[in-house]
C-alpha cells in the first residue's frame, strides 16, 4: 500500500503563490507517475499536473500552463506543484497521486493511489 500526504494548501490573494507537497511512503516511490488533480464540490475532479517516474515529460491542464510547475524528487519521496499567479478560479482541494506506470496520466482513472488533499482558497 502506498500512503500520500499532501500539505501546503491555504488561503491567498489572486495574483498570490502557494508550494503544494506530497509525500509518499509504503512503496518505491520511484515506481510511480505522479500527479496533482483538483476537486471543487460539486464538481468533478480535474486534472492539473502529472510528471513521470524518473521526473521528467511534464504534463500540464491547459488552465495552469504557465503558472504552475510540478516537479519531485526520489530521493525525498515528495513531489510539489508550485503554483505561481493564482487565480480565484484556482479555488479547490488538491488531490495528489500516484501511478504504477512511466508516465503520469490526464485520467483520475489511470492512478492506484490517493491522498486527503488540501484545501487551496483564492481571493479577490
Amino acid at each position: 500500500q502506498v500512503q500520500l500526504v499532501e500539505s501546503g494548501g491555504g488561503s491567498v490573494q489572486a495574483g498570490g503563490s502557494l508550494r503544494l507537497s506530497c509525500v509518499v511512503s509504503g512503496r518505491t516511490f520511484s515506481d510511480y507517475a505522479m500527479g496533482w488533480f483538483r476537486q471543487d464540490p460539486g464538481k468533478e475532479r480535474a486534472f492539473v499536473a502529472a510528471i513521470s517516474r524518473s521526473g521528467g515529460t511534464p504534463l500540464y491542464a491547459d488552465f495552469v500552463k504557465g503558472r504552475f510547475t510540478i516537479s519531485r524528487d526520489n530521493a525525498k519521496n515528495m513531489v510539489w506543484l508550485w503554483m505561481d499567479s493564482l487565480k480565484p478560479e484556482d479555488t479547490a482541494v488538491y488531490y495528489c497521486a500516484a501511478r504504477a506506470y512511466i508516465f503520469g496520466s490526464k485520467s483520475d482513472s489511470e492512478y492506484d493511489f490517493w491522498g486527503r488533499g488540501t484545501q487551496v482558497t483564492v481571493s479577490s
